[in-house]
């Protein structure tokens, strides 16, 4: 199994984050890595849905999991023995900071052997995604 995780902090509520989560057509605003995403009924687990990134074939995935604290999605690559699968969870922190954590895992027969390699290649531009979210839902100060 191969993993890795990153994460970004910001005052914006766990709700405004939900909203940008559950609104998968509008992930391409603010995920450059995402060219197209689209589900095939609502927002919870057991979904099905497809993905495309830049430069690449479209690609089914499933949400295996959506809860109040996020949601894990599950990308099977059988043809390479491998499942992707990232977690990406909202945790309420003190004085009213919350954490947004990205969780990817890979996972099957193969994924010692091509984990190292593609894992890095599919997380990659998380830190830049989390960010761009973040900017997105940034609580807007009052004026003065």
């Amino acid at each position: 199994m191969w993993t890795a995780e990153h994460s970004i902090e910001t005052e914006a509520s766990p709700e405004a984050i939900s909203q940008q989560f559950e609104d998968v057509a509008r992930w391409p605003e603010w995920n450059a890595g995402t060219e197209c995403v689209e589900l095939d009924g609502p927002f919870t687990a057991g979904t099905t849905g497809r993905m495309k990134v830049p430069g690449q074939v479209a690609f089914g995935f499933r949400l295996i999991a959506v809860d109040p604290s996020g949601f894990e999605d599950e990308t099977p690559f059988p043809d390479a023995g491998i499942v992707v699968r990232v977690r990406h969870t909202i945790e309420q922190l003190d004085q009213g900071r919350v954490r947004i954590v990205y969780r990817t895992t890979i996972d099957g027969p193969n994924a010692d052997a091509l984990g190292p390699a593609l894992g890095p290649q599919i997380t990659a531009d998380f830190p830049t995604v989390l960010e761009a979210l973040v900017t997105r839902v940034r609580p807007v100060s009052a004026p003065r």
